[in-house]
């Protein structure tokens, strides 16, 4: 990606290097579970505690050092970041005015081993979240490389792909989809709560598209192969794809994200017109 010129943003909240919250043990998941855990509470809107279900005691060591990719040093993190997160700032900030609205930035916590959110505890390996109760997304950054690792997903727009579809959360809530979701979930059964749910993560995946198509055609962002990391990513994440690479079946019903073509189908129709009226997947 061209970044250079990309406006670095200022809601970016760096917590790495301050320990685990007094009193949090980290722990509760590994092996195949873990892998769920990373991926499915990688693009999640919800409570992320309720997944995990950790216990409470001490925490017996800082994962400060484990939290860094090889070769990516905490200044150039947080730059990368900061110019990803201005991108989503400028593109919807413009979105937003055309239609007459004021767009308010989420912040970005960057955090190593766990961060307290209004959510609950934001942990690694729950991976990257957006929490619509203090409108910020959670990022530990040694997800990426877990999603490179365990699911080939690797480049920085592949990385840029995943904090634009936390934004893409943000831009939901401002909206008032995230409560209009969240009611119905309450009033559905499980099966309609999944597609409810599906539907709604689908969008992100659109207005993620948007904002690379606008950020591209306003500042030149993407290079060769920018665009092929990022629907590597998206599909990296289906609901098939990791359920088959975790119980070795796909339960279709139980999709709560979507399925690898869904997911890349849905960021390449935002990445390709640009326009966020064709990412309404709930009248579909």
């Amino acid at each position: 990606m061209r970044l250079g010129r990309s406006r670095r943003s200022e809601n970016v909240e760096d917590r790495r290097g301050m320990g685990i919250p007094r009193g949090v043990q980290i722990g509760g998941a590994g092996g195949l579970g873990l892998i769920l855990l990373v991926v499915v509470g990688m693009l999640l809107g919800v409570d992320p505690t309720a997944i995990l279900q950790t216990g409470i005691g001490t925490s017996p060591s800082n994962p400060t050092d484990q939290a860094l990719p090889r070769g990516s040093g905490p200044d150039s993190i947080r730059d990368f970041v900061s110019a990803v997160l201005g991108e989503t700032e400028d593109v919807w900030t413009e979105v937003f005015r055309a239609s007459g609205r004021a767009y308010v930035p989420p912040k970005l916590v960057l955090f190593s081993g766990a961060a307290e959110s209004a959510c609950g505890l934001a942990q690694s390996a729950m991976g990257p979240f957006y929490c619509p109760l203090d409108q910020k997304v959670y990022l530990d950054y040694s997800f990426f490389r877990d999603l490179d690792a365990r699911f080939g997903a690797s480049g920085d727009f592949a990385q840029a792909y995943v904090i634009a579809h936390e934004v893409g959360h943000h831009v939901q809530t401002l909206l008032g989809i995230t409560d209009r979701v969240q009611r119905l979930r309450e009033r559905s059964g499980q099966a309609a709560g999944n597609e409810l749910s599906v539907r709604f993560e689908l969008q992100a995946d659109c207005l993620a598209g948007v904002w690379a198509n606008r950020a591209d055609s306003a500042r030149k962002i993407l290079e060769a192969g920018d665009v092929e990391e990022g629907l590597d990513a998206a599909s990296a994440v289906g609901d098939d794809r990791i359920q088959r690479r975790t119980q070795g079946y796909v339960v279709p019903d139980a999709f709560t994200h979507g399925s690898s073509a869904q997911r890349v189908t849905w960021f390449r129709r935002g990445l390709d017109t640009g326009n966020p009226d064709v990412c309404e997947t709930f009248s579909r």
